[in-house]
C-alpha cells in the first residue's frame, strides 16, 4: 500500500489532476478501511490469523493488478479502496495474533515494538521501488510489483501457528464496541492516536505534492518518503530496549514535541537533502507512536475486547485518513503547502497537553 500511496497521486499529478483529487484519492486508501474495521475486528476473533489475511492478500492483489491494466484515474481509485480495506484488514488480524501471544504486559510491549519494524520497512520499500520503476520503466512496472506484493506476504504468513480461540470470542455482538468509549483513558488515547496518525497522512499526502511543485523526480520523492520509513524503522529497532526503561505516556509526549517543531520548520527546507532530513527526524519522532499506543490500548481495555478495541482504533484513525487529505489538499490548493505544514505543527503542539494526561495509574 506504501508504494500504491506514492505512485497513484503522481500519476495523477502528472495526468493534469488537481491536488484536491489527489487528495481525494490517497483519502480513499482509508475509506473502507472506516467500514471494515469494527467487522474486520469481529471476523478476526472467529477466524484468526489465516483467514482474514488470505481474503487480505487477494483483495490487495486485485487493487494493483487494476492499476496495472488500466492506469486511469477512475481505476486508481478503485485500486485505491480494495488495497486500503486489504491492509487494514490484514493489520487488524495480525495485532490481535500478536496481542494474544503476548503473556504479559511487558512482552506485549516489546513484541509490538517488534512487529511495527515490518511496516516501517515496507513504507521504505514500497515508495523507493516504485519511484525506481518508475523513472526507469513506467507506472506500470510499478503498480504490477505492487500486486505482487500481497502474493509475498500471504507466503510468510500461510507459515504461522494460529492461537486457540479465546473464551468469550463470540459474545461482542452489535453496537456493544462504542461501549469502549466510556472511558476517559480509552477517549483520551483516541484522541491522541488520531493528532499523530494524521500528522503522518498529511506527510504522505503533501510530501509529494511539494516534490512535484519543485521539480523533483519520482525517485528523489520516494528516496525523501523512505528516509522517513528507514528512520521509523530505526527507531522501532531499538524501541524493544528503550520501552523496558521509559512508560509509554513519556515516549508519545516526547514525539508529539518534536513532530510539532519539525513541521514548523519544513517548509522552509527546499532542497532535496534538507527535506529528507527532516522526513528522516519526523520518521524517528512517529515511529515510536504505534508500538506504544497498541501496548496502551491492551492495557486500558478488557482482555476479551481487545479485537474490538483494535478495529475502534483503526475506524478512528482511517476516518481521519479519509477527512485529512480532503481537507489538506483543498486548503493546499487555496493557501499553499506551507500553510499545512504549520496548521499540523500547531494542532500536534496542542495536543501535546492531552498525551501528558495518559499518565494514570494504569500505564504507569
Amino acid at each position: 500500500m506504501a508504494g500504491m500511496r506514492m505512485a497513484s497521486p503522481l500519476l495523477a499529478l502528472r495526468a493534469g489532476y488537481s491536488e484536491a483529487a489527489v487528495g481525494f484519492l490517497l483519502a480513499l486508501y482509508a475509506l473502507t478501511q472506516v467500514f471494515l474495521a469494527l467487522p474486520a475486528g469481529r471476523y478476526a476473533d472467529r477466524h484468526g490469523l489465516k483467514r482474514p489475511v488470505a481474503f487480505s492478500c487477494l483483495a490487495a492483489t486485485l487493487g494493483g493488478g487494476l492499476a496495472f491494466a488500466f492506469p486511469v484515474y477512475p481505476v486508481l481509485c478503485a485500486s485505491a479502496l480494495l488495497t486500503g480495506g486489504a491492509t487494514g484488514s490484514a493489520v487488524i488480524a495480525l495485532q490481535r495474533h500478536v496481542g494474544r501471544a503476548a503473556d504479559t504486559p511487558a512482552r506485549r510491549k516489546q513484541a509490538f515494538s517488534w512487529l511495527a519494524i515490518g511496516p516501517a520497512f515496507s513504507n521504505f520499500m514500497g515508495p523507493f521501488a516504485a519511484g525506481l520503476l518508475i523513472d526507469h520503466a513506467g507506472f506500470r512496472a510499478a503498480f504490477l510489483l505492487m500486486a505482487l506484493l500481497p502474493v509475498v506476504c500471504w507466503a510468510f504468513v500461510r507459515l504461522a501457528t494460529e492461537l486457540p480461540p479465546p473464551e468469550g470470542a463470540h459474545a461482542a455482538r452489535g453496537g456493544r464496541a462504542w461501549d469502549l468509549w466510556r472511558d476517559p483513558m480509552f477517549r483520551r488515547l483516541m484522541l491522541v492516536n488520531w493528532f499523530l496518525s494524521s500528522a503522518w497522512d498529511v506527510h504522505t499526502f503533501v510530501v509529494p505534492v511539494l516534490g512535484h511543485e519543485r521539480g523533483l523526480s519520482a525517485s528523489v520523492i520516494g528516496t525523501i518518503l523512505g528516509g522517513f520509513a528507514v528512520a521509523a524503522a530505526a527507531v522501532r529497532v531499538m524501541l524493544p530496549v528503550l520501552a523496558a526503561r521509559v512508560h509509554e505516556w513519556a515516549l508519545i509526549v516526547t514525539s508529539m514535541v518534536a513532530t510539532a517543531l519539525i513541521y514548523a520548520v519544513y517548509p522552509f527546507m527546499h532542497a532535496a537533502v534538507a527535506m529528507s532530513i527532516c522526513s528522516a527526524l519526523l520518521g524517528l519522532a512517529l515511529g515510536m507512536v504505534q508500538p506504544m499506543v497498541m501496548s496502551l490500548l491492551h492495557q486500558v481495555t478488557p482482555g476479551h475486547r481487545h479485537g474490538e478495541a483494535v478495529g475502534m482504533r483503526f475506524m478512528v484513525i482511517n476516518a481521519s485518513s479519509v477527512a485529512m487529505p480532503l481537507l489538506f489538499g483543498a486548503a493546499g490548493s487555496l493557501v499553499g503547502v506551507a500553510a499545512v505544514f504549520w496548521t499540523v505543527a500547531a494542532t500536534v503542539g496542542a495536543g501535546t497537553r492531552v498525551a501528558w494526561g495518559l499518565k494514570d495509574d494504569r500505564t504507569s
